[in-house]
């Protein structure tokens, strides 16, 4: 089963940071200081853990739940337990992707190349000016 919630997740940071996703993990395991960059991968990493818990608790609930297979009271106790689990995976895969993309809408790229120089013109007031008012006796 594709993970594409980490998948997406991953592209967005890539694009924010311009390096792969490994080597942007990488980098925040060897500065492991709180920076944006290690939130990020740290919940990047979060999400990939509970979308694989979610593969094989299905996968688990698949085999316990097959056609073939009688259900008994252990097994039910066994269908209950990988259904829960799939729950609390479920949960916390949606709660870690939407705050991370909560953050990754607020970030954006800063440009390598610097903005061009200011124009050396003067700039021109975008209204005349009012008249002062004078006060008569």
């Amino acid at each position: 089963m594709p993970h594409t919630t980490s998948q997406t997740i991953a592209e967005r940071i890539e694009d924010l940071y311009g390096q792969p996703i490994a080597a942007l993990e990488a980098h925040a395991d060897t500065h492991p200081r709180g920076s944006m960059l290690v939130a990020l991968t740290s919940s990047h990493t979060d999400l990939q853990l509970a979308e694989r818990n979610i593969t094989f608790q299905l996968q688990r609930l698949r085999e316990l739940a097959h056609p073939k297979r009688e259900i008994g009271k252990f097994e039910a106790g066994h269908l209950l337990d990988c259904a829960r689990r799939i729950a609390e995976s479920v949960a916390t895969r949606d709660a870690h992707a939407k705050t991370v993309s909560a953050v990754l809408a607020g970030l954006h790229r800063v440009p390598t190349t610097p903005p061009p120089p200011p124009s050396a013109a003067p700039a021109v007031p975008t209204s005349a000016a009012a008249p002062a008012a004078t006060h008569t006796r």
